[in-house]
Protein backbone atom coordinates (compact mmCIF):
# COMPACT_ATOMS: atom_id res chain seq x y z
CA UNK A 1 0.00 0.00 0.00
CA UNK A 2 1.34 3.41 -0.95
CA UNK A 3 1.65 5.73 2.03
CA UNK A 4 0.18 9.19 1.40
CA UNK A 5 2.82 11.04 3.47
CA UNK A 6 5.83 8.74 3.50
CA UNK A 7 8.44 9.27 6.17
CA UNK A 8 11.72 10.49 4.66
CA UNK A 9 14.73 8.18 4.92
CA UNK A 10 16.34 10.52 7.46
CA UNK A 11 13.24 10.36 9.66
CA UNK A 12 10.99 13.10 11.00
CA UNK A 13 11.81 15.99 13.27
CA UNK A 14 10.15 16.05 16.65
CA UNK A 15 7.73 18.74 15.43
CA UNK A 16 6.70 16.62 12.44
CA UNK A 17 6.43 13.50 14.60
CA UNK A 18 4.23 15.42 17.04
CA UNK A 19 1.92 16.47 14.20
CA UNK A 20 1.73 12.92 12.84
CA UNK A 21 1.03 11.29 16.21
CA UNK A 22 -1.26 13.98 17.64
CA UNK A 23 0.81 14.49 20.78
CA UNK A 24 3.03 17.39 21.76
CA UNK A 25 6.81 17.46 21.38
CA UNK A 26 6.92 17.59 25.19
CA UNK A 27 4.94 14.33 25.35
CA UNK A 28 7.28 12.68 22.84
CA UNK A 29 10.27 13.64 24.97
CA UNK A 30 8.48 12.44 28.11
CA UNK A 31 7.60 9.08 26.55
CA UNK A 32 11.25 8.59 25.65
CA UNK A 33 12.50 9.62 29.13
CA UNK A 34 9.88 7.44 30.85
CA UNK A 35 11.02 4.36 28.97
CA UNK A 36 7.86 3.97 26.92
CA UNK A 37 9.53 3.91 23.50
CA UNK A 38 10.65 0.41 22.52
CA UNK A 39 13.40 1.46 20.14
CA UNK A 40 16.16 3.98 20.51
CA UNK A 41 15.04 7.16 18.74
CA UNK A 42 17.67 8.16 16.18
CA UNK A 43 19.58 11.41 16.57
CA UNK A 44 21.27 13.70 14.10
CA UNK A 45 24.94 14.55 14.54
CA UNK A 46 23.66 17.68 16.32
CA UNK A 47 21.65 15.56 18.78
CA UNK A 48 18.20 16.30 17.37
CA UNK A 49 15.69 13.47 17.46
CA UNK A 50 14.64 11.78 14.21
CA UNK A 51 11.56 9.58 14.31
CA UNK A 52 10.99 6.59 12.04
CA UNK A 53 7.72 4.85 11.16
CA UNK A 54 8.27 2.20 13.84
CA UNK A 55 8.66 4.95 16.46
CA UNK A 56 5.47 6.69 15.33
CA UNK A 57 3.49 3.44 15.26
CA UNK A 58 4.63 2.60 18.77
CA UNK A 59 3.86 6.10 20.09
CA UNK A 60 0.35 5.79 18.68
CA UNK A 61 -0.06 2.51 20.59
CA UNK A 62 1.14 4.18 23.78
CA UNK A 63 -1.29 7.08 23.36
CA UNK A 64 -4.20 4.68 22.82
CA UNK A 65 -3.26 2.67 25.90
CA UNK A 66 -2.94 5.87 27.92
CA UNK A 67 -6.25 7.23 26.56
CA UNK A 68 -7.95 4.05 27.77
CA UNK A 69 -6.61 4.58 31.27
CA UNK A 70 -3.53 2.36 31.32
CA UNK A 71 -1.11 3.74 33.91
CA UNK A 72 2.32 4.89 32.69
CA UNK A 73 3.92 2.21 34.88
CA UNK A 74 1.95 -0.51 33.06
CA UNK A 75 2.72 0.96 29.62
CA UNK A 76 6.40 0.94 30.62
CA UNK A 77 6.11 -2.72 31.65
CA UNK A 78 4.48 -3.53 28.31
CA UNK A 79 7.18 -1.58 26.44
CA UNK A 80 9.88 -3.45 28.38
CA UNK A 81 8.32 -6.77 27.42
CA UNK A 82 8.09 -5.79 23.75
CA UNK A 83 11.66 -4.46 23.73
CA UNK A 84 12.89 -7.71 25.35
CA UNK A 85 11.76 -9.60 22.25
CA UNK A 86 10.42 -13.10 21.91
CA UNK A 87 9.53 -15.41 24.74
CA UNK A 88 7.24 -13.21 26.85
CA UNK A 89 4.15 -13.16 24.65
CA UNK A 90 1.98 -14.79 27.33
CA UNK A 91 2.90 -12.05 29.79
CA UNK A 92 2.11 -9.37 27.18
CA UNK A 93 -1.22 -11.06 26.49
CA UNK A 94 -2.07 -11.22 30.20
CA UNK A 95 -1.22 -7.54 30.62
CA UNK A 96 -3.43 -6.55 27.68
CA UNK A 97 -6.30 -8.82 28.77
CA UNK A 98 -6.23 -7.31 32.25
CA UNK A 99 -6.32 -3.82 30.78
CA UNK A 100 -9.17 -4.81 28.47
CA UNK A 101 -11.18 -6.03 31.46
CA UNK A 102 -10.58 -2.68 33.19
CA UNK A 103 -11.70 -0.79 30.07
CA UNK A 104 -14.84 -2.93 29.79
CA UNK A 105 -15.69 -2.26 33.45
CA UNK A 106 -15.31 1.49 32.90
CA UNK A 107 -17.44 1.28 29.76
CA UNK A 108 -20.17 -0.53 31.70
CA UNK A 109 -20.08 2.17 34.37
CA UNK A 110 -20.24 4.88 31.72
CA UNK A 111 -23.17 3.11 30.05
CA UNK A 112 -25.02 3.00 33.37
CA UNK A 113 -24.35 6.71 33.89
CA UNK A 114 -25.50 7.46 30.35
CA UNK A 115 -28.78 5.63 31.04
CA UNK A 116 -29.40 7.89 34.03
CA UNK A 117 -28.71 10.97 31.88
CA UNK A 118 -31.08 9.65 29.20
CA UNK A 119 -33.81 9.14 31.82
CA UNK A 120 -33.34 12.68 33.10
CA UNK A 121 -33.49 14.05 29.55
CA UNK A 122 -36.73 12.12 29.00
CA UNK A 123 -38.25 13.59 32.17
CA UNK A 124 -37.35 17.13 31.17
CA UNK A 125 -38.63 16.69 27.60
CA UNK A 126 -41.86 15.17 28.84
CA UNK A 127 -42.45 17.92 31.38
CA UNK A 128 -41.62 20.67 28.90
CA UNK A 129 -43.99 19.16 26.31
CA UNK A 130 -46.71 18.81 28.96
CA UNK A 131 -46.21 22.41 30.04
CA UNK A 132 -45.55 21.59 33.69
CA UNK A 133 -41.74 21.84 33.85
CA UNK A 134 -42.10 24.19 36.80
CA UNK A 135 -43.10 21.11 38.80
CA UNK A 136 -39.63 19.62 38.50
CA UNK A 137 -37.72 19.27 41.72
CA UNK A 138 -35.37 22.11 42.59
CA UNK A 139 -33.55 22.50 45.90
CA UNK A 140 -34.87 25.25 48.13
CA UNK A 141 -32.37 26.99 50.40
CA UNK A 142 -32.99 26.66 54.10
CA UNK A 143 -35.33 29.38 55.32
CA UNK A 144 -34.49 31.14 58.58
CA UNK A 145 -36.80 29.98 61.34
CA UNK A 146 -38.98 32.64 62.94
CA UNK A 147 -38.00 33.69 66.42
Amino acid sequence: MLEVNPIPAEGLTIADAARRTGVSAHTLRYYERAGLVVTRVDRTSGGRRRYRKLDLDWIKICTKLRATGMPIKTIRRYADLVAAGRGNERERLALLEEHRADVLARLAELQENLQLIDRKIGVYRGRLEAGDADGLWAPVPDQPKPL
